[in-house]
Parts: structure tokens; C-alpha cells; sequence
């Protein structure tokens, strides 16, 4: 069975999002409404809604890093999760946790960046060498 993901979620305003959404993380707008907006992300539906964010907290332990709970992000070859590192870097994103390695020569050896959407919303962006050992 193929099947996409569609993860609906607040924002406060829809132009900023717009501008971050495309300009930082290269997604495409689709459909929008004076209330919400679509993007393209990586293949995946984005909706945004205007309204209050979600309440995010350090309370996610993986390995000795604490990460935002809920968060959402996706899953990317090694080979293009290091492009989209290094552009997130070239224009100055703020992580909450730096591009890095975990798990190094461990079964689930992944690399990891979290950061924040201008509303607070945590993405984390992963990239594994195989994807077949993503579980």
C-alpha cells in the first residue's frame, strides 16, 4: 500500500509561513484559503491553519539529547539530508539541535537536525545512509 502523510497544524500568520515554508525549506504552495495554506512537503500535505500554536516542551529523551515534543519531519537520504543541512545553515537557521550523527556505528545510525517554524512548531529533518534501516 503507497500512502502519502497529511499533518494539519496552527500558525499565526499565513505570508510568514508562506516566506519560511518556501524560501527556507524550498516547498511548494498548493491550494489556500483566506485561513489556511497547503504546501508540498517533500511529497507530503502540509495544511496550515491560522491560530495559536501548539505548546511544545524538552520532554523528549533520545540518547542523551533532549528534544520538542510533538514535533513533526521527515526522513531523508543521507546524500540529500546533508544539501538541505547545509543550505538551513548557509541561511543562519537556528537549531535546537545542531546537524549531527547519533547512534554512530549503532543499528539505527542516523544523522538529525531539530529547529523551529516561526510559531514554534519543532521540525526534526533525519537522513539514514540505508533506508531500509529506518526501523
Amino acid at each position: 500500500m503507497q500512502a502519502l502523510f497529511h499533518y494539519s497544524f496552527h500558525v499565526s500568520d499565513l505570508d510568514v509561513a508562506r516566506r519560511f515554508y518556501t524560501t527556507q525549506l524550498n516547498c511548494k504552495e498548493g491550494r489556500s484559503a483566506p485561513t489556511w495554506v497547503d504546501f508540498d512537503f517533500f511529497g507530503h500535505q502540509l495544511s496550515m491553519h491560522l491560530g495559536q500554536a501548539q505548546a511544545t516542551s524538552l520532554t523528549g529523551k533520545v540518547g542523551d539529547i533532549w528534544v520538542p515534543m510533538p514535533h513533526f519531519g521527515l526522513i531523508l537520504k543521507l546524500e540529500d539530508w546533508r544539501v538541505l543541512a547545509h543550505h538551513l545553515q548557509s541561511l543562519g537557521m537556528a537549531f535546537i539541535v545542531q546537524p549531527q550523527c547519533r547512534f554512530q556505528r549503532q543499528a539505527g545510525e542516523q544523522w538529525s537536525m531539530f529547529f523551529c517554524d516561526p510559531f514554534g512548531n519543532p521540525i526534526e529533518i533525519k537522513g539514514f545512509e540505508d533506508l531500509g534501516k529506518i526501523y
